[in-house]
């Protein structure tokens, strides 16, 4: 870490341990109220060493906060609408209340037809069109986990959106494009950058806020960000490597979130959230667990 440093950090980890230490609270009542656990079934197909390991923290941090957890492997040769039928009888079956497919899988599978196959309410990872619809519309439903993450981490950090020049880069359908939808709804003046955009830097250096999710390590440097500006890198790059410069950004940033510790936990305690959440709508619980993303 640079000896210049003056950005303030943005503790992911920590505020995401207060998430999920709410989320097992509610789970605890409304298995208390109903005898029902909640349940979040992880689908993960092939053997992605990355994968693995991120099914393995995911089903973990479940039951630390008293949610079960069902895993389903199918092999890497899985078709399209075999994995559909799959998601499909999940979302059918009435012991599980939210699904996570483990993204990325294979080439060859169309994941956006499987990403529809599992059913709104149970879509806690908020990846298909009805909750991206949902979400930029301000209905109810579930928010992208990481978008919903971030959205917390600037409220925890009380950042004023309204009004301010918002700057996303990135357009993936579960990460840039929501997180953009959830700024605007803030008031926020929101500008999409990507691999096609000209002089990125310059528009980079107007933002008040930069949200880096473009999956290019070290992509946005110190002298690409606004002084004063609050940075939240989403990317994750081999050797804990983020979007973002960190050591030049932390010269000029007022807030920013590091990687590891930032953006990842707070994905996570999301997801676990918006579980209890499917759990208390699926039985009738009365306790309100909503994530409030």
């Amino acid at each position: 870490m640079s000896s210049t440093q003056t950005a303030q950090l943005m503790d992911g980890a920590g505020l995401a341990r207060r998430i999920v230490a709410e989320a097992a609270r509610h789970a605890s009542e409304i298995t208390r109220r109903t005898g029902v656990t909640p349940c979040l079934a992880t689908v993960l197909v092939g053997e992605d060493p990355a994968s693995a390991t991120y099914v393995r923290m995911k089903r973990a941090r479940c039951a630390r906060a008293g949610i079960a957890s069902r895993f389903v492997g199918l092999p890497a040769a899985t078709t399209t609408a075999e994995l559909v039928d799959t998601l499909g009888s999940l979302s059918q079956d009435p012991d599980v209340h939210g699904i996570l497919l483990q993204h990325p899988v294979g080439a060859h599978i169309d994941e956006r037809a499987a990403f529809e196959a599992i059913a709104p309410e149970k879509d806690v990872d908020g990846v298909t069109m009805n909750s991206f619809g949902a979400m930029s519309f301000g209905l109810p439903g579930f928010t992208s986990c990481t978008p919903g993450g971030i959205m917390r981490l600037l409220d925890e950090y009380r950042v004023e959106l309204a009004g301010r020049h918002a700057v996303v880069v990135g357009r993936s359908p579960i990460l840039g494009k929501p997180v953009g939808m959830l700024l605007l709804a803030r008031d926020a003046t929101v500008t999409y950058c990507h691999s096609r955009t000209a002089d990125l830097g310059a528009v980079l250096r107007e933002a008040d806020v930069v949200v880096a999710a473009v999956g290019r390590p070290r992509l946005i440097r110190g002298e690409d960000i606004k002084p004063g500006a609050v940075v939240i890198d989403a990317g994750y790059n081999p050797g804990n490597v983020g979007d973002v410069d960190f050591d030049s950004a932390c010269e000029r940033a007022r807030l920013i979130t590091p990687v590891p510790g930032g953006v990842g936990p707070m994905t996570i305690a999301v997801l676990l959230a918006q579980t209890v959440d499917a759990a208390r709508q699926q039985t009738g619980a009365t306790t309100d667990v909503r994530a409030e993303c």
